[in-house]
C-alpha cells in the first residue's frame, strides 16, 4: 500500500530567462529548463538520495512535459528507477477561446524515450485533460480523479512493491493534487520550483484520497537558493467570477480532443 506521496514541481523554465529558446520536443509551451533549473533538480535528486532508503520514494510518475522529464531525470538516475509518464499530471490550461483550437498535448511515453531513455513506456497514462481546457474547479477534479486511480492502479499493478511514489508536475496541478490528498479545497499554498510537498497516509484511512497528512508543504529548504519563482490560485486572473480564457494553438482547430479523463486500466495504449 503506499503510505506516502512526494509531489514536486519542475524547476527554473527558460522561457523565463530568454526568448530566444525552442521546444525540443516541437510541442508549443513546452520550454525546457533554463541552467538554473537543471541545477534544481540536481539538488532535488541529491535531497533524496541523502534519505534513508526507507524514506526515498521507489516510483516516479511525470508530466510528459519535457521540463518535468528533465526535472525527474536526476532524480531516476540516482536512485537508479525508472520514470512513468502519466499526463493526469500535466500542466493546466485555462478554457479555451472558442474556434481558437485546442492546448498542446505531448508526445506518447514511447516517443518521449527518444528524449529520456529512462522512461518506462510500459504504464499506459490512467487519465487525460481536455485540450479545452479547464477551470480551477475541474483541474481540482482532474487531481481528485487521476489520484484515486494512480494510487488503486499502483497497488494494483505493483501490490506492495511501492510504499513510496514521486509525482514531478506544474504549480496549478501540484497545488490541486495537495487540497485532494488533504481533503482541502481552500488550502492556501504557493509552490515554488522544485519545491517538495510530503504527504503520509492515515494508518485509520479507508479512501484513496481526502485523508492524507501533510508534514510538508512547497518546502524549498533542499535548495541551495530556496524557493523561486513561487505560484498559487491566488494569481490567476478572473472576470465575471471565472477564470479569463486562453488562446488555443494555431492549427488545432480541427483536432479531435480525445482521450479525454478516466482509462480503463485493461487498455493496452501508450498513449
Amino acid at each position: 500500500m503506499i503510505d506516502k506521496i512526494y509531489i514536486a514541481r519542475h524547476g527554473f523554465r527558460l522561457n523565463w530567462v530568454t526568448s530566444n529558446w525552442k521546444s525540443e520536443t516541437g510541442v508549443p509551451r513546452d520550454p525546457p529548463l533554463a541552467a538554473f533549473g537543471l541545477t534544481q533538480a540536481q539538488e532535488l535528486a541529491d535531497y533524496f538520495l541523502s534519505l534513508p532508503l526507507d524514506e526515498r520514494p521507489t516510483a516516479i510518475f511525470s508530466s510528459p512535459y519535457y521540463r518535468c522529464l528533465q526535472t525527474a531525470k536526476p532524480t531516476a538516475v540516482a536512485l537508479g528507477l525508472p520514470i512513468y509518464v502519466e499526463h493526469g499530471l500535466s500542466e493546466w490550461y485555462s478554457p479555451v477561446v472558442p474556434e481558437t483550437g485546442l492546448h498542446p498535448r505531448p508526445p506518447s511515453a514511447a516517443a518521449l524515450r527518444a528524449w529520456f531513455p529512462d522512461i518506462d513506456d510500459s504504464w499506459s497514462s490512467i487519465w487525460y485533460p481536455s485540450r479545452k481546457g479547464e477551470d480551477v474547479d475541474q483541474v481540482h477534479n482532474r487531481a481528485n480523479g487521476c489520484l484515486s486511480a494512480l494510487i488503486s492502479g499502483v497497488e494494483h499493478r505493483f501490490q506492495d512493491q511501492h510504499r513510496r511514489i514521486l509525482l514531478v508536475t506544474h504549480a496549478a496541478t501540484a497545488i490541486a493534487l495537495t487540497r485532494e490528498l488533504v481533503g482541502n479545497r481552500d488550502l492556501v499554498l504557493r509552490v515554488g520550483c522544485c519545491t517538495l510537498t510530503e504527504l503520509t497516509r492515515r494508518p485509520d484511512s479507508a479512501t484513496m484520497v481526502g485523508e492524507w497528512e501533510a508534514k510538508r508543504l512547497a518546502d524549498g529548504s533542499h535548495l541551495k537558493d530556496g524557493s523561486q519563482r513561487d505560484w498559487g490560485f491566488e494569481d490567476i486572473v478572473v472576470a465575471n467570477g471565472k477564470v479569463v480564457e486562453d488562446q488555443g494553438s494555431p492549427g488545432t482547430e480541427n483536432d479531435v480532443d480525445e482521450p479525454i479523463g478516466l482509462q480503463s486500466m485493461s487498455m493496452n495504449s501508450r498513449m
